[in-house]
């Protein structure tokens, strides 16, 4: 039977194909971005709590009123403005992303992606009939933002924007944004950005959304993910800020495809809002993350920058191997029985770059035998 294939990417993820790996050489899985540790309880609390207040049905398109309601909220103490025609909630980001993609380009038109980028992108941009046009970012994950001018045509309709970074933690400043809307000006190309680390920024840093900038939010579909929020991954619930305009164009394709979202979930969401603590949970995310970091200090990885958000770190092995590094990933989970991902896996080419991605959303004794299997091996 002759099926059509709609997109450049492969068959199976680089995450499912190295998650695969670990549990076929029993090793320890630092590979695919999900924590292994418990949900709030309070979270579970209400989730059960939803079900019991028969919230059982189809909840309204553009999501929950009192989910958009604490959302609303949540925004506006980080300043972010935005009232209830400015939020859709969505069955996680990585369906809003597409869903944008669908809503706003046509057969042919360009999209620009900055990698290293997320493996969802270019199918996303092929499935809907449009061509991804690469800018690479430089060694420290930061825009050139000449090379991302020069990459504009005329047929360029959109630009895919990650902040916090995967793979690499880098958050964009104010100054960046402030950059990329002095190109967009009098332009019509929409702007995606995926903001799904926003709560999970380290040292201080501050986050900030395209939603902040008061030109680009006329132009972006912001997207953001309760999963990497409230480290449930499993429950795939997002939602998008956008223009007006933007969001009934969002709503359009919306719901023709999954129409609404799981209805006790949204609810659950909802409550947890009310008591999420913001600060708390930053400061247990960064205690991971440098808790991992002290425990692989003596071991011959090099460390060129802490990541400033997310879940994930990037360490460079030139020390150990002269791998290609999806080898060099693949030899330390079946040697060394620790799973990484290659940050080749978010280059278009697949190029090497001597560099494995860890996760360390991972409890402590997760880690601990990770870098006990390390020492033993390396």
């Amino acid at each position: 039977m002759l099926l059509p294939k709609k997109h450049s990417g492969s068959d199976f993820t680089i995450f499912s194909e190295m998650t695969a790996l670990a549990q076929k050489h029993d090793a320890v899985n630092l590979s695919q971005g999900f924590p292994d540790y418990e949900i709030d309880e309070r979270l579970k609390k209400f989730l059960a709590e939803g079900t019991e207040k028969n919230f059982n049905q189809y909840a309204p398109m553009s999501g929950n009123p009192l989910l958009i309601e604490n959302l609303m909220e949540f925004n506006q103490r980080r300043k972010i403005e935005v009232s209830k025609e400015n939020i859709t909630v969505s069955p996680g980001a990585t369906y809003a992303i597409f869903t944008a993609l669908a809503s706003v380009i046509s057969f042919g038109d360009e999209v620009i992606v900055l990698e290293p980028n997320y493996d969802s992108y270019v199918p996303a941009i092929e499935m809907n009939g449009g061509k991804p046009v690469f800018v690479s970012l430089n060694e420290n994950f930061e825009v050139s933002f000449d090379a991302l001018q020069k990459a504009i045509t005329e047929k360029t309709k959109a630009i895919i924007i990650n902040s916090p970074h995967n793979p690499s933690g880098k958050i964009w400043t104010k100054n960046d944004w402030e950059k990329l809307s002095q190109i967009l000006e009098n332009t019509e190309i929409i702007l995606i950005s995926d903001e799904v680390y926003d709560v999970l920024t380290y040292d201080d840093q501050e986050f900030f959304s395209a939603f902040h900038h008061p030109k680009l939010r006329e132009q972006c579909f912001s997207i953001f993910s309760f999963g990497k929020m409230f480290h449930l991954t499993g429950w795939k619930v997002g939602y998008v800020l956008a223009s007006e305009e933007l969001s009934l164009a969002y709503r359009r394709v919306h719901q023709y495809l999954s129409f609404s979202v799981n209805a006790p979930a949204q609810y659950a969401l909802a409550k947890y809002l009310e008591v999420f603590d913001v600060k708390e949970n930053i400061k247990t995310m960064q205690n991971k993350r440098d808790f991992f970091l002290h425990q692989i200090q003596d071991l011959p990885f090099t460390l060129t920058e802490k990541a400033e958000a997310g879940y994930f770190q990037i360490l460079d092995f030139s020390n150990i191997s002269d791998l290609s590094d999806k080898d060099f990933a693949i030899w330390l989970t079946e040697k060394a029985k620790v799973a990484t991902i290659p940050v080749s896996a978010f280059y278009h080419d697949q190029k090497n770059t001597g560099k494995v991605r860890f996760c360390f959303a991972k409890k402590e004794e997760t880690i601990l035998k990770a870098v006990e299997n390390l020492k033993a091996f390396l």
